[in-house]
Parts: C-alpha cells; sequence; structure tokens
C-alpha cells in the first residue's frame, strides 16, 4: 500500500494568506498562460483564493487579461466596466441571465471587478487590464449583438448576418430543438460560415460573436449526439478564443484562466482521455508549451455549495459530504494543513502521490450529493493533470446576486444503492 501520509506534508506548504502564494507566482513568471481551476462551481474559496492569485499576477508579474469560463457578451459588459467605461461592474455581473447564474453573478466575483476597475484607473487604455468569456453558449445573443453593430457600424455586412439569423429563427432560442432538427443536416452552418467570413476582417467584438456563433452552432449540432464531439467542439473554441486574446493584446501579453479543473486540468492525466476528450489545459501545453504553462487545480474535502439538483432547476447552498475512501480528498483530509498549496516538482523523480491515479472530486451546476459514493470523481495522476494544487479541507458557498435557496440536509441521510 502507497503511504501517501509519508508524501503529504513534504510538498504542502500551509495557506494563511496571498502572501504564502509567492512559490506559486515565482513558477508563472515564465508563462504565458495560467489556468486557475476550481473542482465546484460554487465555492467562496475556490473564488476568493483564484482571485487572490490574479490579482497578484496582474500586479506584480504584469498578466494582460482574465478570461472565464463564460459567455463573451457577458464577459464583454464587465470588461467594459472594469475599464472605467461603464457602471459599477456589478450591473454588468447581475445581469448574467442564463443558468447557472451564479457562476458569475456572485459577491466574489463583484469584489474581484471592482478591484481590477480600481487597478485600472489612471492607466492608459492599452494598459488596461481585461476580463473575457471563452464560451460558446451564447449564440443567439451573439447574432443580435452582431446585428446591432453592424446597423450601426456597417450596414454593408447587414445581409449576411441577417440570412444566418433567420435560420435560426424558427427555433425559438431553443439549442435542443435546434440541435434535434440540424441531425443528417447542415442545417445553417453554410450561412454561418458566409456571415463569419464576411466579418473576420471586421471588428474584433464582431468577428468573435461570429466565432461564438459558428462554434455554438456546431456544438448544438453534434450535443444530441452524444459522445466527445460537443464537448471537443466547446474546449476548442475556448482555446482558439483564447488565442485571439492574446494576439489582440499584444506579443509580450499574459493571461489567466478562470475555469473548472474539468477543462484545465490535461485530460491525458484523466480518463477523459479514454472517452476522446481533450481539455482548454491539454490544448495549451500544446500550444504555448509545457514551460509557458501553469495548470492549478483547486479541491475541497467537504463543506456547502451552490449548484442545482437538476439542470435549470433553482440555486441551492448544499451539503458536501466528506470524500470517499482512498480519494484525493481523503487523503489531503488526512495529511494535510487544513489549507494548502502544492507546487509540483518539474522534473526529476517524483512521489506516488504524484504518479498513481486517485479518485478526485468533480461538482458541476447539476449536483447531487447522494451520489457521492459512486459518482462525482475523474480517475487522476495529479502531478500529470496540474503543475499545481490550492487545497481547503472545509469550505462554503459563495454569496450569489440571485435569490438562493438553502437546503443544509445532510447528504449521509439520503438513501443510497438505489
Amino acid at each position: 500500500m502507497i503511504r501517501y501520509a509519508d508524501v503529504v506534508p513534504s510538498l504542502a506548504r500551509p495557506l494563511h494568506n496571498p502572501g504564502d502564494l509567492e512559490i506559486l507566482l515565482d513558477r508563472a513568471d515564465g508563462a504565458k498562460v495560467v489556468l486557475l481551476g476550481e473542482s465546484t462551481h460554487g465555492t467562496h474559496e475556490f473564488y476568493a483564493w483564484r482571485a487572490a492569485l490574479t490579482r497578484r499576477l496582474i500586479e506584480e508579474r504584469g498578466f494582460s487579461f482574465v478570461a472565464v469560463e463564460g459567455d463573451w457578451p457577458d464577459g464583454e459588459r464587465v470588461n467594459t466596466a472594469v475599464r472605467g467605461d461603464g457602471p459599477d461592474p456589478r450591473h454588468a455581473l447581475v445581469r448574467y441571465d442564463r443558468w447557472p447564474t451564479w457562476m458569475w453573478a456572485n459577491e466574489e466575483t463583484v469584489d474581484f471587478t471592482r478591484w481590477l476597475c480600481e487597478f485600472n484607473r489612471g492607466r492608459a487604455p492599452d494598459d488596461r487590464a481585461g476580463f473575457h468569456g471563452l464560451d460558446v453558449y451564447s449564440l443567439w445573443e451573439s447574432m443580435r449583438e452582431i446585428l446591432v453593430w453592424l446597423r450601426e457600424h456597417d450596414p454593408e455586412r447587414v445581409p449576411a448576418a441577417l440570412d444566418a439569423y433567420r435560420c435560426f429563427e424558427p427555433y425559438h432560442e431553443d439549442p435542443n430543438a435546434y440541435g434535434w432538427a440540424a441531425q443528417g443536416s447542415l442545417a445553417c452552418a453554410d450561412r454561418v460560415a458566409t456571415m463569419l467570413g464576411a466579418l473576420r476582417d471586421g471588428d474584433f467584438g464582431v468577428w468573435q460573436n461570429a466565432e461564438v456563433v459558428a462554434g455554438a452552432e456546431g456544438y448544438y449540432r453534434s450535443m444530441v449526439r452524444g459522445g466527445p464531439e460537443a464537448w471537443n467542439i466547446r474546449d476548442r473554441h475556448m482555446d482558439a478564443t483564447l488565442d485571439r486574446l492574446l494576439r489582440r493584446y499584444g506579443p509580450s501579453s499574459r493571461a489567466v484562466v478562470w475555469a473548472h479543473n474539468t477543462h484545465v486540468g490535461d485530460s491525458r492525466a484523466t480518463d477523459q482521455s479514454q472517452y476522446g476528450e481533450v481539455t482548454l489545459g491539454r490544448l495549451a501545453r500544446e500550444r504555448f508549451g509545457p514551460d509557458r504553462t501553469v495548470l492549478v487545480g483547486f479541491g475541497t474535502d467537504h463543506g456547502t455549495v451552490v449548484a442545482g439538483p437538476s439542470w435549470g432547476a433553482p440555486m441551492e447552498a448544499m451539503g458536501v459530504p466528506a470524500g470517499r475512501p482512498g480519494s484525493l480528498e481523503e487523503i489531503l483530509l488526512n495529511a494535510a494543513p487544513p489549507a494548502a498549496l502544492f507546487v509540483f516538482p518539474s522534473g526529476g523523480p517524483r512521489p506516488d502521490l504524484l504518479t498513481t491515479e486517485v479518485p478526485h472530486r468533480a461538482i458541476g451546476v447539476v449536483y447531487r450529493p447522494e451520489r457521492e459514493r459512486w459518482a462525482n470523481y475523474v480517475p487522476t495522476v495529479l502531478g500529470e493533470r496540474y503543475d499545481a494544487f490550492l487545497w481547503f479541507a472545509e469550505t462554503r458557498a459563495l454569496r450569489p446576486l440571485h435569490t438562493l435557496r438553502v437546503n443544509f440536509r445532510e447528504p449521509e441521510t439520503y438513501p443510497s444503492g438505489v
């Protein structure tokens, strides 16, 4: 039996305040991109410490912008605010109205974006740090953004965009309806490609919205078939968007990314690779090189989290039970400080904890704690999936801007094995 208890103390550095992150900042010094994860989309400590690390990367190490697992139009409203060209960032964040709203419409993100707004104050426009969305879900909102901008600034290109928009109209903004209708045909793909070709050399924001529409069209068409294709379209879109942003900011630009561990981690170190899935973290290592990419995972053992019991259900603050036996969470609970930083050695011999596959919890926007004993875990080779890891034994739910239901039933009391 591998005795992880003898290994963990030698790797773990206690975390008390942002000053304890210095070794991770040093590791990020030569990086083009630093990807910061989370094992849930609803944990206060993940958002707060991710923000603390990002502040230091921007303020002390010259990183250029933050790119998040969120939609492009929503991100651009926040970007306008943090650059000082709009109202308080809270007004932009509270407008997040697509489920799951709490991912970005929360007080933790308000705190960070207000800091970013203050950081940018007085800086030259080209030297201000930005905030952008990488994701692919905003098909109809991106189409509307394109048409509004073109009608005001470039009316000659309206017909191509309007033709694509009208192709989607019969589906009443229902991605499932479009996905099923598109089986066996390209449906609106040709019209979207025509629009994208017409807009690629124009305004950057319009071009990016067109790329979102193209990505979303393929994503929704693939989603209903199942398999890895839809996942890969989404992560490849985020990778391409990140690259476009870096080019937009200039050759010396550097990015911080916020996304779930299942996107940030390298899929080759999990069972995702067995299913044919690629991840943003793997794609970043391939695009920029492993020496210029830092992947940081986050994890917790127990506490509370914001999630929904089913897709589209009202968000709740739910109880998170202790990690299952043999999991990374149980190992760290027993051997690591309550809050700890692990920065993995980049070369030489590695301890078994970093080279042996262990189950590692992943909680999405949908969470059913009663399934903890047989679901919610990703088999992980820790030292290959990430370059560093932040650990918090006990965590609490983040603070949404919208109405939150509270359900603190103990998951252990739920029926199991049925």
